[in-house]
């Protein structure tokens, strides 16, 4: 996929996000997350009934979604969708490269959630200054 329909799909993201919040549909990132978890069951349905369209089209819908639960929560917590996907790509580049290189993917699990907590624990420390 290139970047030119990633920011397409962005755009109508956040065009969808100022219309939900003028209405009275959305309560932001929870009815986001409601549809992400019905989503997945009617994927489950689809991948069982073996619908190749219709899973593809649901599959849409919870990418959909998820990208919603992302910009609601750029809004509501201060979440940078920009390094949302910048730790997947590195998080997940480490675990591929490390298992290629023998590593266990519970070790490296293991490893990038004490960095994690690291970095939250420094967070935390810098706003009580």
């Amino acid at each position: 996929m290139d970047n030119l329909r990633l920011n397409e799909i962005f755009a109508l993201v956040d065009r969808k996000n100022r219309i939900d919040f003028k209405g009275k549909w959305s309560v932001g990132s929870a009815t986001y997350l409601s549809e992400v978890r019905k989503e997945l069951v009617e994927v489950e349905e689809e991948i069982a009934a073996g619908r190749l369209c219709y899973l593809e089209e649901e599959l849409g819908d919870v990418l959909w979604d998820y990208l919603n639960v992302v910009r609601c929560l750029a809004d509501e917590q201060d979440v940078d969708i920009a390094r949302v996907f910048e730790r997947m790509k590195v998080k997940f580049a480490e675990r591929i490269s490390g298992i290629e290189n023998g590593e266990s993917w519970g070790d490296i699990k293991a490893r990038q959630k004490e960095r994690l907590a690291e970095e939250y624990s420094q967070t935390i420390s810098e706003r009580n200054r």
